[in-house]
């Protein structure tokens, strides 16, 4: 089960601006606007905040891998791992809307093996990403690839 277990549990957006209303309209739409954004393919992932242990929620660009999702933690190349990352490496447990499908799921990093093919079709659906990778690794950050399965 992901960690929504009570649908009357409040579930705070991410409060960046641009991404905290694409969530919304994803959100009042029950999944029929937001999907495709500015072209991209993207899902909304909610996690337990590690701290607070309040579910969070954030708007990720994904690609699939067979019946799994693939989402990169790229925090914008910033030397820090986004907050949402930092989440479900303590809880695993997600919750992940897809369009108008919500369902849970479980999370966990590609492994080294998979890693590299799941990078390079990243790239593909967002070739932004290549920049962050090189302002990321200058702070030694690697930026992770995460699996998405449902549970």
């Amino acid at each position: 089960m992901g960690p929504v277990s009570d649908a009357s549990e409040e579930i705070f957006d991410s409060p960046v601006g641009w991404v905290n209303r694409h969530i919304r309209s994803y959100v009042d739409s029950g999944g029929r606007k937001g999907h495709r954004h500015y072209g991209w393919p993207t899902l909304l992932l909610t996690t337990r905040g590690r701290r607070s242990g309040k579910l969070r929620r954030s708007a990720l660009i994904y690609d699939r891998d067979g019946d799994s999702y693939v989402v990169v933690g790229s925090n914008g190349g910033k030397p820090e791992q986004p907050a949402w990352y930092l989440n479900l490496s303590a809880d695993p447990r997600v919750t992940v809307q897809v369009g108008t499908e919500i369902f849970a799921a479980q999370a966990r990093d590609a492994t080294a093996e998979e890693r590299a093919g799941m990078w390079e079709r990243m790239l593909v659906v967002n070739p932004g990403y290549a920049d962050y990778e090189k302002r990321a690794g200058k702070a030694g950050r690697q930026i992770p690839v995460v699996v998405l399965e449902r549970a």
